[in-house]
C-alpha cells in the first residue's frame, strides 16, 4: 500500500473541521467528567468505565483487555508492576470499515494520573475541574485526559460529517503509563499490529511532537539500621542518615551521565538530559529514636546508547559500593527493582505518519510542531521498539504537569482534535457512514 496521504475531498475537509467544531462543547465537558476520575496508581477503574462509556456511545464495542504478569514478563518491554492488576483491566475498541481501502490506525492514551502531591496548595481541588482563562485545571487535565478526548472526538467528528474511517482503527485506553507502561504492552499485544499509531501526549508546553525519548529504571533502596534511644545515638546507625548518604552517591553517577560525549545527538542542546531523582523516602518510628529503617525510591533516566539493563547494573554496584561505607558498618541494605525498566528510543521524525501530523497541525493551527526530545518517557517506545510501528506522539498544550495546579488550553485541544480527525480521514481514507 502506498505511503502517500489518501486525497481528501475539500468539502469533506471543511465539513471534519466543522464538525469538530461543533463538538468543542462537548469535548470540554467530557473532559471534566474524565478529571473528576481519581484515576491515581491503582484507582483507574472509574476512568476505565468512562472511557467504555466513550467508546460505546462512538458506537464502537468496548472491550477489556486485563494486564498479566505471567503472560508479560519474558517480552523485553515488561516492568517489574508496583501494585496487582485485578479490576483494572485497559478498555479497548476497535472500528471496522465496510471496505478497507486505507491504512490501519491505533489511538492511544493512558487514564492513570500521578498523585496530586499537597491537595491544599492547588487554587482549586484537584479532582474538580476548573476552567479559568481558557484552560481547564485539575489533576490529569493536561497529562493526558485532554489527548484521550481529542481522539475520541477526532473520531467523533468524521460520523457527524456523515464519514467513517476506510480502515482498521483501534482505540486504546491503558493503564500505568505513570509507573511500568504494563497496560500499554498488553493492549499492543491483544490487537494485531497497526500502520501506525498516534498518542496525543502533552509536549513541552509549545507545539512539538516527541523526536526522542530518554528510559527509565525505577529502584527501590531499604537500609536497617541500629536504632537507640537519641541520647545514645552514637552507638546506633540512624538509617535515615544512611540512606542519604547512599543517595549522595548518585550525584556523581548523574554527571557522569550527562557528559558531552555520551548523549546522543537527538539531545544535543538538552540541559541534563538524564536525571537521577529521589521521589519517596519512607522511615523512623519516632523523633527521639535512632530510626530503624528508611526506604526510599529513585528514577534513573537512561540515555540512547545505553540501556536499562546496563543502568539497572549500575545501581547495583552503587548501591553495593556505598554499603561500604563506614558510615553505614552496621547497618543491612536492600535493593528491589519495581516499576520501570524501559529502554530509550528514537522516533522516525520521517515516518509518513508523523509527517501527516505535521502538516495536519499547521494547517488547523497556523504553527509548526518543533522537534522534542523528552527527559521522560511515553508509550509510543512500546510500538517503536517492538513493533517497528512509527508513532506520531504529539498533544495539547499541557503546563505544571506532575505539578500543582497542573492544566490544560482548551483551544489547545480543540486544534490536536481538528488534527487527529484530518490524519484520521487522510491516513485511513473514508467512506460514508453506515
Amino acid at each position: 500500500m502506498s505511503d502517500a496521504p489518501i486525497p481528501l475531498d475539500p468539502g469533506a475537509r471543511r465539513a471534519i473541521l466543522d464538525a469538530v467544531a461543533a463538538l468543542e462543547q462537548e469535548s470540554v465537558e467530557t473532559l471534566a467528567r474524565l478529571v473528576r476520575c481519581p484515576s491515581t496508581l491503582g484507582h483507574e477503574q472509574s476512568a476505565l468505565e468512562e472511557m467504555a462509556r466513550i467508546y460505546a456511545e462512538l458506537g464502537l464495542t468496548p472491550k477489556r483487555v486485563p494486564t498479566v504478569p505471567a503472560e508479560l514478563a519474558s517480552h523485553p518491554g515488561f516492568s517489574p508492576p508496583l501494585v496487582p492488576y485485578e479490576g483494572r483491566d485497559n478498555v479497548v475498541a476497535v472500528h471496522t470499515p465496510r471496505e478497507a481501502r486505507g491504512r490501519s490506525l491505533a489511538l492511544q492514551g493512558h487514564v492513570d494520573v500521578v498523585p496530586e502531591g499537597a491537595a491544599d496548595i492547588w487554587v482549586t481541588p484537584p479532582f474538580e475541574p476548573s476552567i479559568r482563562d481558557g484552560r481547564m485545571y485539575g489533576r490529569g487535565a493536561g497529562d493526558m485526559k485532554a489527548g484521550i478526548v481529542s481522539y475520541c472526538m477526532a473520531f467523533k467528528a468524521l460520523a457527524l460529517a456523515g464519514l467513517q474511517p476506510a480502515a482498521t482503527v483501534q482505540m486504546q485506553s491503558v493503564i500505568e503509563e505513570e509507573c511500568t507502561g504494563n497496560g500499554a504492552l498488553a493492549a499492543m499485544l491483544a490487537l494485531p499490529r497497526t500502520d501506525a499509531v498516534i498518542i496525543p501526549e502533552p509536549g513541552p508546553g509549545l507545539p512539538a511532537m516527541y523526536s526522542a525519548e530518554v528510559g527509565v529504571v525505577w529502584a527501590w533502596v531499604t537500609v536497617t539500621g541500629r536504632p537507640t534511644h537519641v541520647r545514645d545515638m552514637q552507638a546506633g546507625v540512624n538509617a535515615i542518615e544512611a540512606a542519604t548518604a547512599i543517595a549522595a552517591r548518585f550525584k556523581d553517577y548523574e554527571r557522569e551521565m550527562n557528559k558531552a560525549e555520551r548523549v546522543h545527538a537527538s539531545f544535543r542542546g538538552v540541559n541534563h538530559p538524564v536525571n537521577v531523582n529521589f521521589g519517596t523516602i519512607e522511615g523512623g518510628e519516632w523523633n527521639s529514636s535512632v530510626p530503624t529503617r528508611a526506604r526510599i525510591g529513585m528514577r534513573v533516566g537512561v540515555m540512547m546508547g545505553y540501556t536499562a539493563a546496563q543502568t539497572k547494573a549500575d545501581i547495583e554496584r552503587l548501591v553495593a559500593e556505598a554499603a561500604q561505607d563506614e558510615r553505614l558498618r552496621g547497618a543491612k541494605v536492600a535493593l528491589e527493582f519495581k516499576g520501570f525498566m524501559a529502554d530509550p528510543c528514537v522516533f522516525d521524525m520521517q515516518s509518513p505518519i508523523a509527517l501527516l501530523a505535521r502538516r495536519s497541525y499547521a494547517e488547523v493551527a497556523g504553527a509548526e510542531l518543533r522537534d522534542y526530545p523528552a527527559t521522560g518517557l511515553t508509550d509510543g517506545r512500546f510500538f517503536t521498539l517492538y513493533q517497528d510501528t512509527p508513532v506520531a506522539c504529539f498533544g495539547p498544550d499541557a503546563q505544571e504537569i506532575h505539578g500543582i495546579d497542573e492544566s490544560v488550553g482548551l483551544a489547545s485541544m480543540h486544534d490536536i482534535t481538528a488534527s487527529i480527525a484530518l490524519c484520521i480521514a487522510e491516513w485511513c481514507g473514508v467512506e460514508k457512514r453506515a
